[in-house]
């Protein structure tokens, strides 16, 4: 990893693959969290190239080429002030792979070849730092080979190549269309053999597999149409390997121009992504993985944040990162009001609930703080649009659950109770009651003057939870003290500080 740097400038990211090329611009936001500026994709299929000897030729490389030529006339529109590019599995094995690089470089764009290793210490890097993962294995599907990369605490361990990419297991093993069952089990034997070979073990208790790359990402949107999940947010999605088997039935029925037409699918995709389902498949079976965790971010995140000198941080950190990114963004948002309804609320909550879970306190936090933001719409239904926000931001480093609780906390705490079915059921109560506790913050944080002291003290009292604060005497917040009660059990009284 490099020494860290700070540098905000707009730069792009290209990453050249054996199934497609894909090109980002960020900007480095907080010295952490990375702004996504444009982006831009073209389908190359050099694996494809490579099926008959190990040369790309002068028609691939034209085709990637003019592809690089594209995806720098973006960077440039955005203001991107360098170009970090890389190449991976069919470059890396082409005899004519620096006849590409000449090319690339021909046109300002600095490509390099990376190898096996690097390019999966790149792939866990962008996938695991936005995740709230700590241990297990990332396996990054692309188009030539897989790579797999095990960690533990947050921090890369060994890692595997095998040549089991979408496109490459796709045309070696699946020649019919649709595929034989025979073409399919040639697949599943030859990978197990692969893996084994490989020394590829299997997860840990507690272990997760975290899927990443344009395969992963494409089952994720199918079982997101098919699910009609609550949340349909692709970063962080569980696709579990049951549902796996079922997409890879009816997707091995269908012709590939029937395939094509599967909602979720990208319909470039059509003639490897069986191939590449029954590899994540297999894959998951060999490791013992009941579920995969979809990260939308790779090997382009990973290059963006390892040229910074970045490493991976505690998930909690990333989390209080990207909200304060997010927050920023918005000129309704106050950073003094943020912090004040925030401690209001944190120190209300921890004498009301002090066992409740810390996830759940950590998520009341950052509702506190995301309030204004919601203001940028509408001020009467600022809770209801921040918490829309929440969930259309693509935050990082948090789970679904956690997402759910934090657009839960805000929607309840503005009255709108549609929050409470993302929510699992075991869950719901503490949810609510820091609904609850976010209302009555936000109460009290208007009522007490700008530049007073928001001192407020509460404790349990023989009939009830009371509250002391510099408000005006006599004040009653009727409408939040009955949806307090509600949720606690148990009236609110408010006491005017001296």
């Amino acid at each position: 990893m490099r020494e860290p740097t700070s540098d905000d400038r707009p730069f792009a990211v290209v990453d050249i693959g054996s199934n497609s090329g894909r090109m980002i611009v960020f900007r480095l936001r907080d010295d952490e969290h990375l702004d996504v500026l444009e982006d831009a994709r073209a389908s190359l299929r050099l694996a494809r190239e490579l099926r008959d000897d190990d040369v790309l030729g002068p028609e691939a490389i034209a085709r990637a080429v003019e592809a690089l030529h594209d995806f720098k006339a973006v960077a440039d529109g955005a203001g991107a002030t360098r170009i970090i590019a890389v190449a991976t599995s069919a470059v890396r094995e082409a005899s004519d792979g620096a006849d590409l690089v000449a090319g690339a470089r021909s046109i300002g764009v600095p490509l390099e070849v990376i190898d096996a290793g690097l390019e999966a210490q790149l792939g866990f890097l962008g996938a695991v730092h936005d995740l709230p993962v700590a241990a297990g294995v990332t396996m990054d599907v692309g188009g030539g080979s897989v790579e797999l990369t095990r960690f533990e605490d947050r921090r890369p361990g060994p890692s595997w190549s095998v040549p089991f990419g979408s496109l490459r297991a796709s045309d070696r093993f699946l020649d019919h269309d649709p595929p034989t069952d025979k073409e399919m089990g040639r697949l599943r034997h030859a990978l197990t053999d692969a893996l084994d070979d490989a020394g590829v073990s299997e997860l840990h208790k507690h272990e997760d597999l975290v899927g990443i790359g344009g395969t992963v990402r494409n089952l994720a949107k199918v079982d997101l149409r098919r699910t009609a999940a609550e949340m349909p947010l692709l970063h962080g999605y569980e696709l579990t390997a049951r549902r796996l088997a079922g997409i890879i039935d009816d997707l091995a029925e269908r012709s590939m121009k029937r395939r094509a037409l599967v909602p979720g699918l990208n319909p470039d995709r059509a003639d490897t992504i069986v191939g590449g389902a029954i590899v994540v498949h297999r894959i998951m079976g060999h490791v013992g993985a009941r579920r995969l965790i979809v990260s939308s971010r790779g090997i382009r995140e990973g290059l963006a944040l390892d040229s910074f000198g970045r490493e991976v941080p505690p998930a909690s950190w990333v989390r209080t990162i990207s909200v304060a990114t997010l927050a920023r963004r918005f000129a309704t948002w106050d950073a003094e009001s943020a912090e004040r309804r925030t401690a209001i609320a944190t120190k209300v909550f921890d004498v009301l609930d002090a066992t409740s879970p810390s996830s759940v306190r950590e998520m009341l936090t950052h509702a506190a703080a995301l309030v204004d933001v919601g203001r940028a719409i509408d001020y009467y239904d600022r809770f209801e649009h921040a918490a829309m926000i929440v969930l259309t931001a693509d935050l990082a480093g948090f789970s679904h659950a956690d997402l759910a609780a934090l657009a839960t906390i805000l929607r309840d705490a503005g009255d709108d109770s549609s929050g409470g079915r993302l929510v699992d059921e075991q869950d719901r109560a503490v949810v609510e009651r820091a609904a609850a506790t976010l209302a009555l913050a936000d109460d009290l944080h208007r009522r007490i003057p700008k530049d007073a002291p928001a001192e407020v003290g509460c404790a349990w009292t023989g009939d009830g939870f009371e509250v002391r604060a510099p408000v005006p005497a006599g004040w009653r917040p009727r409408a939040v003290a009955d949806r307090f009660a509600a949720a606690v059990g148990r009236p609110l009284r408010i006491v005017a500080a001296d």
